[in-house]
């Protein structure tokens, strides 16, 4: 085993003792551990797992400071944010927690026999979801706790009954094993098996890609860049068995500026833009970065007002140097392309740092140049100013897959908007109306998805409560004797609140 340290964010400079580096042997035994687990896990009762969820978030709420600190020292993000993050990681873990209760994750279908049934008899079938298995969650960058090792993914893959094997983020390596060690007594406290949550801590990309191959994982969660979550879906295709890898990736969510919106409200959209673009850095998967508006009256208003902003911005800690790096290279590649106008910058970043910048351009040169639309991670976002509604539709039906596409408008411009939602529909997971898409909220109404590049599969959300559905599959049980059922699809289930479709009605026992 080799070692490696956390790094403090905003000095790049390594923090505290080293830590240890887990090898393909690792990998090998915690799945194995994981597989091993499976079948006692996945017989728990709606109620063991919802308690066993609520005791995760209880006992990191129970860490305390050390997790704050740690947090903001590995991220260079602010304490509140912190607070509000750890905040938000207990409480998905708590609506899960319901989510299971309920039981309607099962999704109980039962079509009784019809043996009487002319020309032919139906026989008695009986649905359930059971979880698919193991699953490996890998950590994100930019959420060290609600993407992280007990984010999203992880809450809702333990909601469906699936051990979990984590890859910790090598960016919040402490803050990753405080949360670790949290749920590692969560699992001994409700009397599970220790191989229903491993987590495995590394820098390379190798301790990942024997995570994804090793046989017994058969789902993927993975929140990161466009290349890191095509290599790992190359490599789960590429297995004897395949297994679905649920990558969220990169995403510019446009932004859409009405002319009548614009023209009464052009100066306060600027000032708004520019605070949901700076938010964390920029370093949000939904950032907007880029903005489409047609030309007429509100348009300067809007760019003076933005232009203002940006250039009085100062620099901000980063995620990582590599993501200081790579922005800065972003930042290069663009005010490079032909046709592509920097409006306005703010303070220089450094090292760890990275500064605001805000680029314009027309339609025709963006329908020109496929690279205006890459993502830039960070607070960068381009300006397309379009001749009439007509080009802004060509604009938007060329932009790739995205997580969220907003509206600004006002009454008059509904039915502009009637003429752009079809179109926003094929294109993306969610779309707001006056409003900025930096803040998703934990619900069961949320999508946090949308068509390639934004995701590898456009019918999944990695938020909300319909996120458990990624590590569910269907069974389906014909002319079972009623004492050969599970309990849940006998007769005799009753009193447990769990919603049944019977005969294509629905009930409540």
């Amino acid at each position: 085993m080799t070692e490696f340290r956390s790094v403090v964010a905003e000095t790049g400079e390594a923090h505290g003792d080293p830590l240890t580096v887990h090898g393909p042997e690792d990998v090998a035994a915690a799945c194995a551990a994981a597989d091993a687990a499976f079948d006692t896990y996945r017989a728990t009762s709606n109620e063991e797992r919802a308690a066993f969820l609520e005791r995760i978030a209880d006992e990191i709420m129970g860490i305390g400071d050390e997790l704050i600190e740690a947090y903001t020292r590995e991220s260079g993000l602010p304490k509140g944010r912190a607070e509000g993050e750890r905040g938000r990681t207990c409480g998905q873990m708590k609506m899960f927690a319901d989510v299971v209760r309920k039981g309607q994750w099962e999704q109980i279908r039962i079509d009784p026999a019809m043996p009487d049934r002319q020309p032919l008899p139906r026989p008695d079938l009986r649905l359930r979801m059971i979880p698919v298995g193991p699953v490996a969650i890998f950590g994100a960058s930019n959420f060290p706790l609600a993407f992280s090792t007990a984010g999203g993914d992880t809450a809702s893959a333990l909601a469906a009954g699936c051990p979990v094997v984590v890859k910790g983020h090598p960016a919040h390596p402490h803050t990753g094993g405080l949360v670790a060690d949290a749920i590692s007594r969560a699992v001994k406290a409700s009397g599970l098996p220790e191989g229903v949550f491993q987590h495995l801590s590394g820098p390379s990309n190798e301790l990942g890609a024997a995570l994804v191959q090793d046989p017994h994982i058969m789902a993927v969660g993975f929140t990161g860049s466009r290349a890191g979550g095509l290599a790992l879906a190359k490599l789960a295709q590429e297995r004897p068995v395949p297994i679905p890898v649920y990558a969220e990736m990169s995403s510019i969510n446009p932004v859409i500026l009405l002319p009548h919106a614009l023209k009464a409200r052009g100066s306060d959209l600027g000032t708004a833009f520019v605070g949901s673009l700076t938010m964390g850095a920029g370093q949000f998967c939904t950032n907007p970065g880029l903005v489409l508006a047609i030309e007429g009256d509100g348009i300067e208003d809007f760019i003076t007002a933005a232009t203002g902003g940006v250039s009085e911005s100062k620099p901000q800690t980063m995620l990582t140097k590599g993501i200081a790096s790579a922005y800065a290279k972003g930042l290069e590649v663009l005010s490079g392309l032909p046709g592509v106008d920097m409006l306005a910058k703010g303070e220089e970043g450094s090292v760890t740092t990275g500064g605001t910048a805000l680029f314009q351009t027309s339609a025709e040169k963006f329908l020109a140049e496929p690279k205006i639309a890459h993502e830039v991670f960070g607070s960068s976002s381009v300006i397309v100013r379009c001749k009439d509604e007509a080009e802004l539709k060509q604009v938007l039906e060329a932009v790739e897959g995205q997580l969220t596409a907003t509206l600004h408008m006002d009454d008059a411009d509904q039915a502009a908007a009637g003429r752009l939602v079809p179109v926003l529909e094929r294109r993306v997971g969610r779309i707001l109306v006056n409003g900025w898409p930096t803040g998703v909220e934990v619900c069961h109404a949320m999508v946090h998805g949308g068509p390639f590049p934004s995701t590898t599969d456009p019918r999944t959300t990695s938020v909300g409560s319909l996120a458990i559905d990624r590590f569910l599959r269907p069974v389906s049980y014909q002319n079972f004797a009623q004492g050969l059922l599970p309990p849940e699809l006998r007769d005799d289930a009753k009193g447990d609140g769990v919603p049944r479709l019977v005969d294509g009605k629905l009930t409540v026992s």
